[in-house]
């Protein structure tokens, strides 16, 4: 009996660090059975061969951060079947997305001497932000579980099981001892989605927000609990959320709504921090 054509996978890179396709590398045990049950038909980051598409499963590695790469990522969405963002930066723009918040145009006149050769958009953006994406595999990078998941998924014709709750409840399950309530430690836990086996606190160390907010983020309550009960200053909070996953919705808003505080101190018109939060999603 003939052997079923296998389906033609292809990995794709834009503004990143290469970080989540050496993810899907470092499967290593588990690559040899997903060459055998995928024709690997581009993946420059494994091998200079290349097969033209179309292709059944997309995965889409970095954010969109100039014109040719716009082009580029409505191209791959027409030849894909099912195209998936993979990553902080194809799903919420990465850590270049802290562009958003400044002027570009004053970067390069500082950066490049002949700046008016610099081709680029004024914000790094997920591929969401062009083109339909079927799944996103949050995380910088995400976990080698979460790949296999998704290619096991699709050999299956299912839906990849993405968890959505938080770190936070990753570390109750798993018994670690909570950072922030026993060292007075700033953690993103309780607002960002799980993923990483919660890494960090397992070190004692406070979550980054890797993998980007969780589904429902009360992050209104997270900082009354760093300001009030941690004694930290409502505008230091900035740093927290403006880095891995910047331009992700829902830390977008409420660093947008730190940064209007700092803005209404300076000028003796102080806001509830709630009202800055809700002011910011509505202006976002």
């Amino acid at each position: 009996m003939p052997r079923r054509a296998r389906p033609k996978l292809a990995v794709w890179k834009f503004a990143s660090c290469d970080g989540c396709q050496l993810t899907l590398l470092d499967c290593e045990d588990e690559l040899l059975a997903i060459a055998d049950r995928f024709h690997i038909a581009y993946f420059l980051e494994a091998s200079s061969a290349t097969v033209r598409g179309p292709y059944d499963l997309s995965l889409v590695e970095g954010s969109i951060t100039t014109p040719e790469e716009v082009e580029r990522i409505h191209a791959i969405r027409r030849h894909s079947r099912v195209l998936v963002a993979m990553g902080a930066c194809a799903t919420a723009g990465g850590i270049q997305a802290l562009r958003n918040f400044a002027d570009v145009a004053e970067f390069k006149r500082i950066v490049y001497a002949s700046p008016e050769y610099i081709r680029t958009l004024e914000r790094s953006l997920p591929a969401s932000a062009f083109v339909p994406v079927d799944y996103e595999l949050p995380g910088c990078p995400p976990s080698k579980e979460a790949v296999l998941e998704l290619l096991t998924a699709f050999l299956q014709g299912r839906k990849p099981r993405i968890p959505q709750h938080s770190v936070c409840i990753d570390c109750k399950r798993h018994g670690i001892t909570c950072v922030m309530v026993a060292e007075g430690t700033p953690c993103l836990g309780p607002v960002t989605r799980t993923g990483c086996g919660a890494l960090c606190p397992r070190y004692r160390r406070g979550c980054y927000g890797c993998f980007g907010p969780m589904e429902t983020p009360n992050t209104t309550s997270l900082n009354t609990w760093f300001t009030q009960q941690l004694g930290i200053q409502e505008t230091r909070l900035l740093p927290l959320y403006r880095s891995f996953n910047a331009a992700a919705p829902a830390f977008a808003a409420v660093a947008l709504g730190i940064s209007a505080a700092h803005v209404n101190e300076r000028s003796g018109n102080e806001l509830p921090f709630a009202s800055k939060v809700e002011r910011a999603r509505d202006d976002g």
